[in-house]
């Protein structure tokens, strides 16, 4: 399933977005059996409510029930994630500009901690901002994106200190029933209004060697859209 949704696809949907003059303001998916009850994906939607913006996948489960087996060890171990791939430049969320995929991603790791400034946070589900890129050895074509020895870019405040670029804010998380929702104040999210996204079940994988690519998407459960074209639009809850 995996390789159907490849990295290019979901590079063409961003190029794409905005050509589609009839976005849909969510993401409806018609289940799917052949996928786990917990990351069949049934919609997903960003909306914006006051001061604050709610991510908010929906699925044909319980929501956050399934989750990776510990192996006692980081390299190879794996990663389960809820994840709203956007069109947010890399720049609003604290990194340098036009650096790849920004992706809000909600991750599931019981070997291994990933917080800011030295904190815990395997065995919980917690929230993560990453940025993609396209990598055909990956199972699932996609990375998170490396940071070389010796390069110092720009990072957010937030930044686990790991070489890649991922964040690690400390958003509040729901999990009830079939949904997940992860709620974030607008002050910290630059270029919302109007933003296109799409939604993703997937899972991750720590390379065996801990050589780059560090963080592989291994294996694709669901894409909302089914393409990877972002339709979502970004809107006032009603």
């Amino acid at each position: 399933m995996a390789r159907k949704f490849a990295a290019g696809a979901l590079l063409a949907g961003t190029a794409l977005l905005w050509l589609s003059a009839a976005a849909a303001h969510s993401i409806k998916a018609e289940p799917a059996e052949a996928v786990q009850a917990p990351f069949d994906i049934i919609e997903t939607t960003i909306a914006t409510k006051g001061d604050t913006a709610v991510f908010t996948t929906r699925v044909r489960g319980e929501a956050g029930s399934e989750k990776p087996a510990a192996t006692g060890k980081f390299e190879g171990s794996d990663v389960y994630a809820y994840v709203w791939p956007t069109s947010f430049n890399s720049g609003e969320i604290g990194f340098d500009k036009d650096q790849g995929i920004v992706a809000l991603a909600v991750t599931f790791h019981p070997d291994f901690d990933d917080a800011a400034k030295g904190g815990k946070n395997r065995d919980v589900w917690h929230p993560h901002w990453v940025v993609l890129a396209e990598d055909k050895t990956c199972g699932g074509g996609l990375k998170v994106i490396d940071i070389p020895a010796g390069a110092k870019p720009k990072v957010p405040e937030t930044w686990p200190g790991v070489p890649l670029l991922i964040d690690s804010p400390e958003y509040p998380i729901t999990f009830k029933g079939d949904a997940v929702d992860v709620t974030i104040p607008l002050s910290l999210i630059g270029g919302i209004a109007g933003a296109a996204y799409d939604g993703v079940t997937a899972g991750l994988k720590v390379s065996g060697n801990l050589h780059a690519p560090l963080l592989c998407v291994s294996n694709v459960f669901k894409v909302a859209s089914g393409n990877l074209s972002l339709p979502g639009k970004v809107t006032p809850a009603e």
